[in-house]
Parts: C-alpha cells; sequence; structure tokens
C-alpha cells in the first residue's frame, strides 16, 4: 500500500522542484552594489580621464655613477633631503689607493721644482770654484814653462818635439781654464729656464692625475640632484650598484611640497580638450577626497598609454595626450604613485 502511494508522490515532488527551478532561472539577476561609489563628473560635458600623482619634480631615478658594491646607505624612505645630501656610497679603496700614488707623484714633483728653484748650491759652487783656481794656476805654471822655451837664444839646445810639447801644454791649460770658468757661470746662473718651465709641466700633469682620481671617489658619494624626498629605497649595504640606466631605481626622488598630476586624455577625445578648462581630481577608491587641478603644460606628443588602470574595456595600444596639472597636497590626502579619476570641462558633443 505504502509502495503504491509513493512513487506518484515522488513524481509529484521531482516535478515541482524543475518547475521551482525553471522560474527561478527566469528572474532577472540583482546586480550587487559597488563596494566603492564611482566618482561622479561635475561638468555638464567633460572628458575623462586616469592620471597618476607624482612629484612636481617629476620622479627622479638615482643612478650609481661609479659601478661598485654599495658600502654605506646614508638615507630613509621619507627622508627629506636639501639639494647635495649623501645617498649612499660605493666601495672605492682601489681608487684611494690609486690616489696615494698620484699624491706621491706630486709630491716628487714638486720636490724637483724646489731643487731647480734652489739652485746654485754653495757646495756645488765651492767646487766649480776650486776647480776654476786649479786650472788658473795649471795655466800659469804652462806659460811660464813656455816662457822659458822662448828665452833660450840657441835651438839647438832644445829639441823640436819639446817645444811643441810645451806649447801645446799651454793651449791645454787654456782650454781647461775656460771650460772650468764655464763650469762656474753655468752654477751661477742657477736652474735652466727651460728645465723649470719641464718640471712644472710634469707637477701640472701629476696634480691633473691625482684630480682626476679624486673626482672619481667623489663620484662614488651618490648625492641628492635637489631637494627632495626619498620617496623608495632600493640600495642596500653590500648589494652591488650598476650604472645606467635600472628597472628598479636605487634611489627614487621627488619633490612633494608641491603634486603633480600627469593626465592620460585618450587620442579619440583628445580633439575635445581645451587648454584652460576646469578640471577636478577623484582619489580613486573614495569620491570624498578630490582637488581641484591647475594646467601646468600640455605635452604636444602623443605616446603609447603606459599607465594601465585595470578596467575591462581599456586597450593597451591606446595612444594618450599627456597634460600635466597641479593641485595643493592639503586639498586631498594622496601619496606619489596613487591613481586618480579627472574631470575636464569640455564642450558639449553636437547631436547629428
Amino acid at each position: 500500500m505504502i509502495i503504491k502511494y509513493a512513487i506518484p508522490l515522488l513524481a509529484l515532488a521531482g516535478v515541482g522542484f524543475a518547475v521551482r527551478t525553471v522560474l527561478l532561472a527566469a528572474q532577472e539577476p540583482v546586480s550587487p552594489p559597488p563596494l566603492v561609489e564611482p566618482a561622479r563628473a561635475p561638468f555638464e560635458a567633460y572628458v575623462a580621464a586616469a592620471g597618476i600623482i607624482e612629484s612636481s619634480s617629476e620622479n627622479i631615478a638615482i643612478a650609481a655613477l661609479v659601478p661598485g658594491v654599495i658600502t654605506e646607505v646614508q638615507v630613509a624612505v621619507g627622508d627629506v633631503l636639501r639639494a647635495g645630501a649623501p645617498l649612499f656610497r660605493i666601495d672605492v679603496r682601489d681608487l684611494e689607493a690609486q690616489l696615494a700614488v698620484e699624491r706621491a707623484a706630486v709630491e716628487a714633483a714638486q720636490a724637483r721644482i724646489a731643487r731647480l728653484e734652489a739652485l746654485p748650491r754653495v757646495e756645488d759652487l765651492r767646487g766649480a770654484e776650486a776647480k776654476l783656481v786649479e786650472s788658473d794656476a795649471a795655466l800659469t805654471e804652462a806659460q811660464q814653462q813656455w816662457s822659458l822655451v822662448e828665452a833660450i837664444q840657441d835651438p839647438r839646445a832644445m829639441s823640436r818635439e819639446e817645444r811643441t810639447r810645451r806649447r801645446s801644454n799651454v793651449d791645454v791649460a787654456r782650454a781647461r781654464r775656460d771650460a772650468a770658468q764655464a763650469a762656474l757661470d753655468w752654477q751661477r746662473s742657477g736652474a735652466w729656464a727651460p728645465d723649470v718651465a719641464i718640471a712644472r709641466a710634469e707637477l701640472a700633469q701629476a696634480q691633473a692625475r691625482a684630480a682626476a682620481v679624486e673626482t672619481q671617489i667623489a663620484r662614488a658619494t651618490v648625492r641628492a640632484p635637489i631637494a627632495a624626498t626619498v620617496l623608495q629605497l632600493n640600495a642596500r649595504a653590500g648589494e652591488y650598484a650598476p650604472t645606467g640606466i635600472a628597472a628598479r631605481p636605487l634611489v627614487l626622488l621627488g619633490s612633494t611640497e608641491a603634486l603633480h598630476v600627469r593626465v592620460d586624455i585618450d587620442e579619440n577625445e583628445a580633439w575635445r580638450f581645451q587648454r584652460g578648462a576646469k578640471a577636478l581630481a577623484f582619489l580613486r577608491g573614495n569620491r570624498d577626497f578630490s582637488a581641484p587641478l591647475e594646467m601646468v603644460r600640455v605635452e604636444p606628443y602623443v605616446v603609447p598609454k603606459r599607465s594601465l588602470t585595470g578596467e575591462s574595456t581599456e586597450r593597451v595600444d591606446t595612444r594618450v595626450l599627456q597634460v600635466l596639472y597641479r593641485f595643493d597636497p592639503s586639498a586631498m590626502t594622496s601619496y606619489v604613485g596613487q591613481q586618480v579619476d579627472v574631470f575636464i570641462e569640455a564642450p558639449p558633443v553636437a547631436s547629428k
């Protein structure tokens, strides 16, 4: 008896479940409310664009001028720096050793100049004077010997060879005396001007080489080019710092006293943009945070879009006109690198 009625009841229950399922599927799905209310344009006609907040100096990616291992990092994220403040330092022990060699060369060149300028030495003068006195005595003796020969009346009293030898002795003694006099004059004249000029040129070369090494050592300490805030720090002591452009900058600086917004206007909307038109920025994530914008400049070259917002309708092959605006940081709590929604007042589009 129970089996007789159970099967029809189960069939009716299945039919009822199927009908209920069909009715529920036919109903319109209820869209969930947005987690965050999107910003609403304050203008009747407008150009909508996405923007990214950046520092008023534009973000400055700092790189090392001299490659090497970082020995010291002298800043932290958020530090407000003055122009020329040290950021980090590269190991320069090899350059310091080279500098010691170049400074020794400078000292040697200075010593050579000092030696030339100190001429003549008293000791050298005394030796030259003594040689002159000795040569004078030898000349006097040779002349006396020749005088004796000239006083002989009988030519047979002395051989021709002896007469020639004594005459030659006079000439040799006179030449030696002239050489001694010239040596004494040379000692008294001091250093020769061309020698001093060469020594000074060698000193200048040594000083230039030392200055070049000092410049390399100074470049090993990377400094802030302007007064700015440390936005990002990717330098660590012990890491190797290469030169050139890096995908991740060692230090990212920017002036945050005033902030800029770089707005990307779609090329299809660029023709509607007007210079000097009113513009308003809304912080992405909370439309209650907004700030009026003041145009700084328009970059006239239309570039491929790089700042992607993640929207499903966004195309990566879009080209955009970039417009730079400024705003007062006190008007809207925001950070460098944050995205904003920008609305720029534009003339209404005439309907066809």
